[in-house]
């Protein structure tokens, strides 16, 4: 799914009243996504009493639509309209709505009264995308209103809670608490970034004429099962365990082999045809017996190592001896092999020069290892996820997938794309090992795919999270136990029955 900024918008907007859409059906057909979504989750709207909260701009004009289709067709038991706005200030679309709105015979007003505090549903319908700064005066005490005003309602917000800056992922202001919100033609970009993600309710995207070919160019999406399920489809009934590659996880120095065991068992569970684990620890049958194992190699043994292996995994307990860091710099600059990059494989690059260039190079840092591979403070990095991931990933030529709330996976070329699965129960040692794992397995499957398995290995290891804690707890999961709610997590997205 497409993730819009403002100006995007702003653009695909403009682009479809050239194409003969205009304005009006455009707000028209904004109005009708709004009342089907409320219908369809707050039924019957005919028993209810509503407050639609507007103001004075093409947000203000969608709620007075939203009012008049409301009036028409449910007759709900209450209606009421709050402009908080002079009808003078009104121009286009929004003042010819508010024309309609009164000829059909709404009841209007300029103020809430006392006879509206027992609404049951309110329609915030005040600011849109194209709010500049925290809102203040009229519109600042509004949003308090809805927020604290209606102690028994449901809160619909029209596009984008008002209040909430479209472009980032941080509030600047007080922002009305949605239960609900509906926006049009695709995502706004504060709709898929943490913490404002999380400060909309339910959030339902609706079309309104818009052609899908003004999206094309978009750079930045939402990772959605749609993108990926030809990669979970039923395997050849002729398959065998050559055809889905050999995992290749180096790891585990003294003291440290359980990283690269969880890394090697998640590339098994993640369907790889063989795993080798070299490390320090040449028994690996305790913890899985379908594991083969090496030593952990150097730059004289590790083309040998490698020779018939798909993809490489590096830096899951590898250590920071010099040993270590020389090898993974070396692979790195040389190996013609897809890699996965994580943990001490990423601190081996940090201050070097290093660059991905044709090879597939998959770094996955977690904040403070992005730090140190940009040189930049994690404070910078995390206040600006989406340009931090893209920068690094365009300059370096590599895929990253920047480790967080909503993790990003940036391109090459630009493109970021959003990871909506996860939970804080995965804040628990060696869950990124098994993402290393992961997205390794579904390289080594899926080689000419490379970047739908890397955003299939991220969602599916964030939906095994999601799944393990609502069974288990958000203290008690460990990250051992995403192995076992992985398959129901494939099973899931692929829209096959549960498995277990």
């Amino acid at each position: 799914m497409k993730v819009l900024t403002a100006a995007e918008m702003r653009e695909v907007d403009r682009l479809t009243i050239e194409k003969g859409i205009s304005g009006l059906i455009l707000m028209e057909n904004a109005a009708h996504g709004v009342v089907q979504e409320m219908a369809r989750r707050y039924p019957p709207l005919s028993g209810r009493r509503v407050v639609v909260m507007c103001g004075k701009g093409n947000n203000g004009g969608d709620g007075l639509a939203v009012a008049r289709l409301l009036h028409v067709r449910f007759r709900p038991r209450a209606l009421d309209v709050v402009l908080h706005a002079d009808p003078a200030e009104l121009r286009g679309e929004a003042a010819e709505n508010l024309r309609m709105l009164l000829a059909c015979g709404c009841r209007f007003s300029r103020e809430t009264s006392a006879g509206m505090r027992d609404a049951t549903l309110v329609v915030d319908a005040l600011l849109g995308t194209g709010i500049k700064g925290p809102p203040s005066g009229a519109m600042a005490r509004a949003i308090r209103e809805i927020n604290s005003g209606f102690p028994m309602a449901r809160i619909v917000s029209v596009d984008i809670p008002s209040g909430m800056p479209s472009d980032s992922g941080f509030p600047v202001g007080e922002t009305v608490r949605a239960d609900l919100t509906v926006t049009f033609t695709a995502m706004k970009v504060a709709q898929a970034l943490a913490p404002n993600c999380d400060r909309m309710g339910e959030l339902a995207v609706v079309p309104i004429g818009s052609p899908a070919e003004l999206l094309e160019n978009i750079r930045l999406s939402l990772v959605e099962p749609d993108d990926f399920r030809p990669l979970l489809a039923p395997r050849d009934p002729g398959g065998h365990k050559g055809d889905y590659g050999h995992v290749l996880v180096i790891g585990g120095a003294e003291g440290k082999v359980g990283a690269a065991a969880m890394a090697g068992l998640a590339a098994l569970r993640g369907g790889a045809g063989l795993v080798t684990v070299a490390c320090s620890e040449r028994n690996l049958s305790a913890i899985a017996p379908e594991l083969m194992t090496a030593p952990l190699p150097d730059e004289a043994s590790i083309e040998h190592l490698a020779e018939r292996k798909t993809v490489i995994a590096i830096g899951p307990g590898l250590g920071e001896a010099a040993k270590s860091i020389s090898l993974a710099r070396s692979l790195m600059a040389v190996s013609p092999k897809p890699m996965v990059i994580d943990a001490d494989g990423l601190n081996a690059l940090a201050g070097s020069d290093w660059l991905g260039g044709s090879n597939l190079r998959v770094l996955t840092p977690h904040p403070g290892e992005m730090s140190r591979l940009t040189g930049k403070p994690v404070a910078a990095i995390e206040s600006d996820r989406v340009e931090a991931a893209r920068g690094l990933a365009v300059e370096r030529k590599i895929c990253v997938v920047l480790k967080g709330r909503r993790t990003l996976i940036a391109f090459a070329d630009g493109r970021v794309a959003v990871n909506p699965t996860g939970t804080p129960a995965m804040a628990t040692g060696g869950a990124g090992d098994l993402l290393t794992g992961l997205i390794a397995a579904l390289l080594a499957q899926f080689p000419n795919e490379p970047e739908t398995a890397v955003q299939a290995a991220v969602y599916l290891h964030g939906l095994a999270g999601e799944l393990g804690a609502a069974a288990l707890g958000e203290k008690s999961l460990i990250a051992t136990d995403l192995l076992k709610y992985l398959p129901a997590a494939i099973h899931a997205s692929a829209n096959l029955p549960d498995p277990l």
